[in-house]
């Protein structure tokens, strides 16, 4: 492949990398952690950090090796056939239900924290949330990645400066007890942070836009990684260091270091970066499933698109099962944690299978994507039961698609003999 009109450099592809991760999960997954583990919630994220780079590598390899659009379901594909990688493609499809909803209630938070809200009202500005976003998917407007960037950098910056403060500052006597470290509640929280590493596999769509993928793809990713694991250490250190009874702890952190608001800076960096994370979300998974409509995997009802190129049904659909899952979620009284840990282990699913690719696709790479399958399935047991939901959805998908090629081989047009 040529890559010659590629865009993207070492340094802006940290940048993409950084700003694919911290998403909505930069103010709110510290805390999550912290209450579940305690001081223990430093370890789980220092382990985390260590045992992602490993498989950001294996990744960035595959990327720079065998660049495609399609990334890990392509590679699977590669590796062990087709009906397990288009299992892979659709199990990125089937995260819709859990992985948008839990962005779009993370991002809610910060707006309970500027105007309070709660009960159907929540609900309906959840809803309303939905509306806003086709509205802005249907004229084919996206955040633009400089935009993305900065916003990116100004969380940067509020996190640093928070540190900084922190350091110079006395920490005041603590206001409550927090949990006792322990290794049950260590790999609880070290699932729970498994989310903020979610999106370490996009950079391998976008191989084909680096102007040197060989030569930057690794230290790109490599950098964005680090810088990402180092931010969240510090965001669980400072609330640490300054506990509060904040129901946003970073804004209590904020105004006990700055002097005040707090609600207004953390809750604006919070609604924009998970508007823009869930737009964008929204948007790619539509013309995802307008894709695999047009490939001839899903049914064609799905691919008509605008004057602006969006596949509308297709948008209406995610929009429309999001819709529908955030109403049974208030309605089953669904927790944050328990939607985040199900959608990790889709994402952990996900990475085992691209990582036992790598070994086969990778023959100089073989011991480091050993290592990072190992790495998987712990994770997969930090987990625990919240794996049922990526089983259960790798288990149905797999002899749906194998049937699926079965019919279409068995239709598909006999050459004659002449």
């Amino acid at each position: 492949m040529n890559h010659s009109s590629g865009t993207i450099g070492r340094w802006q592809g940290a940048g993409l990398m950084a700003t694919t991760l911290l998403g909505t999960g930069v103010f709110i997954l510290p805390q999550m952690t912290i209450e579940i583990a305690g001081v223990g919630a430093l370890l789980a994220w220092g382990l985390l950090t260590l045992a992602i780079i490993p498989i950001a590598l294996v990744f960035a390899r595959l990327g720079s090796q065998f660049s495609h659009a399609a990334g890990p379901a392509y590679f699977v594909e590669q590796a062990f056939g087709r009906v397990l990688g288009r299992a892979v493609g659709l199990s990125f499809l089937l995260i819709v239900p859990i992985g948008a909803p839990a962005a779009v209630l993370m991002t809610m938070q910060f707006v309970n924290a500027l105007v309070p809200i709660a009960g159907t009202k929540m609900l309906g500005c959840e809803l309303a949330v939905l509306v806003l976003l086709m509205v802005i998917n249907l004229r084919g407007i996206q955040i633009s990645a400089k935009a993305q960037l900065a916003l990116t950098l100004g969380m940067i910056l509020v996190v640093l400066a928070l540190c900084v403060m922190g350091v110079i500052q006395p920490p005041p006597a603590p206001t409550e007890t927090l949990p006792n470290m322990g290794l049950d509640t260590t790999l609880t929280a070290l699932g729970i942070a498994f989310w903020s590493f979610l999106g370490i596999e996009a950079m391998t769509h976008l191989s084909g836009d680096f102007r040197r993928p060989k030569q930057d793809m690794v230290p790109a990713m490599m950098t964005g990684t680090v810088l990402v694991g180092v931010i969240y250490l510090g965001c669980s250190w400072l609330l640490l260091r300054f506990d509060n009874q904040q129901p946003l702890a970073m804004i209590g952190a904020f105004n006990q270091l700055m002097g005040g608001y707090g609600a207004w800076v953390i809750g604006l960096l919070g609604i924009a970066s998970g508007m823009a994370t869930v737009n964008v979300y929204c948007a790619s998974v539509a013309r995802l499933l307008c894709s695999f409509s047009e490939q001839g995997i899903l049914p064609a009802w799905f691919t008509p698109r605008n004057r602006a190129g969006v596949p509308v049904r297709a948008l209406g659909t995610v929009l429309s099962v999001m819709a529908v899952v955030i109403v049974v979620n208030y309605l089953a009284e669904v927790r944050l944690d328990q939607l985040i840990s199900w959608a990790n282990g889709v994402f952990v699913i996900i990475y085992l299978l691209s990582m036992l690719a790598a070994f086969k696709l990778l023959p100089n790479a073989r011991g480091l994507a050993l290592v990072s399958s190992v790495l998987c399935l712990l994770f997969g047991i930090a987990l625990g039961g919240a794996m049922i939901y990526a089983i259960l959805l790798l288990l149905l998908l797999l002899p749906l698609l194998w049937y699926q090629l079965r019919v279409k081989q068995r239709h598909a047009p006999q050459p004659t003999l002449l």
